[in-house]
């Protein structure tokens, strides 16, 4: 999926990171990355790590029963496997020491998942004289600004939501089942090259925005009903995400002026989405606009999160950037947003990177209230 290049401009990244603070060799043990630095993950079933030096190559540490698709998939040589009788952390620990890391300041990103409180601790009792040094979110850090290799991915899986979204808004009439409705939308994700069939929220629209992450019901839909979609394909473990309101039946005034009221202020968030851009700005753009306009009474949610890889991770998002007003950093180009909306059972959502002119939407379905009524 990604060339060398690729990989040595990301390692230059995370050398960048070491650098800054003295670090002989970086520990990355959660799934994106690792996915991200060395392009294999893999659940962490048992602890796995993969471990990067300021000189030289990486090596990864994990199971031996993962160490075959772990060689096909990296670019580097140096694997390591345990039998699962082993201690993973004893292992990395004589790694370290016969790489000649056994004194070395060893970076640790403190806000993984995966170095828990047990991994810390059995690696500093077993590497007592080597100095850990935390580095919290470098993960985070080093992946926010996507290359072009990263954004014709998540055009990719972008194109993948579009085909569902429309295929869901044909077929969702009176009659037809929610699960009926979301396999249409597994199917297509599978056959166009998904990673998989997961399809995301799809649940009848109720209540305030609690239905954006409403649980999955097996409901017949009938006229009037709303249908909230949203579609979370992932290419290469890189996610698109967007959602739209599909109306069974034909929808009324009100509905039509509440739905374009929150894409025209969306349409203003997406251009305010500029580099160099305060967050809090951009996110003031959509939850002031709803709030002074009666669109919502409220808004206590995030009006747009980064987007990137997602992994088999605690997390069903990456989460790491949000738009809030309390949020103090600058959009940086190449950063990837899902920017997203809702007010009276209505909700739109885009994948949207930030350049220096304003947002551009990856995801290109039409922004409006979707019915299969004609």
């Amino acid at each position: 999926m990604f060339t060398r290049a690729e990989f040595d401009g990301r390692v230059a990244k995370a050398r960048a990171e070491m650098a800054a603070h003295d670090v002989d060799v970086l520990v990355a043990d959660n799934g994106e990355l690792l996915a991200w630095l060395t392009g294999y993950t893999v659940s962490e079933t048992m602890y796995r790590a993969a471990f990067l030096p300021r000189e030289g190559d990486p090596w990864f540490v994990l199971r031996e029963l993962d160490t075959g698709p772990c060689r096909e998939q990296v670019w580097f040589d140096d694997i390591v496997g345990f039998p699962d009788t082993a201690l993973p952390h004893a292992v990395m620990v004589e790694a370290l020491v016969k790489r000649g890391f056994g004194m070395a300041r060893i970076g640790v990103d403190t806000n993984s998942y995966g170095f828990c409180v047990r991994t810390a601790d059995l690696l500093r009792e077993l590497l007592p004289e080597a100095a850990f040094v935390p580095l919290p979110d470098v993960g985070y850090r080093v992946r926010r600004c996507k290359s072009e290799a990263e954004i014709a991915v998540l055009r990719r899986a972008a194109t993948i939501a579009d085909r569902a979204m429309a295929a869901i808004a044909q077929h969702a009439a009176a009659g037809a089942t929610v699960r009926e409705v979301a396999a249409i939308a597994a199917g297509i994700f599978l056959r166009e090259g998904a990673d998989t069939g997961e399809v995301g929220p799809i649940v009848k629209s109720k209540g305030d925005q609690q239905f954006l992450h409403g649980a999955f019901r097996d409901d017949s839909l009938a006229e009037g009903d709303i249908l909230h979609v949203e579609l979370i394909p992932k290419v290469a473990n890189y996610s698109a995400r967007m959602m739209r309101p599909v109306l069974v039946g034909k929808p009324d005034a009100e509905q039509i002026t509440v739905a374009q009221g929150l894409l025209d202020i969306q349409d203003r968030q997406i251009a305010a989405l500029k580099a160099g851009a305060w967050a809090c700005e951009v996110d003031a753009v959509m939850r002031q606009g709803a709030l002074s306009s009666g669109l919502r009474r409220q808004y206590t949610n995030v009006t747009g999160y980064t987007l990137g890889l997602v992994t088999r991770t605690p997390r069903s998002s990456e989460f790491s950037y949000v738009l809030l007003p309390t949020a103090k950093w600058k959009v940086e180009e190449g950063m990837v947003f899902h920017l997203y909306t809702s007010a009276q059972r209505l909700a739109f959502s885009e994948t949207v990177i930030a350049t220096e002119s304003g947002g551009i939407r990856l995801t290109q379905t039409p922004r409006a209230l979707l019915t299969s009524y004609i």
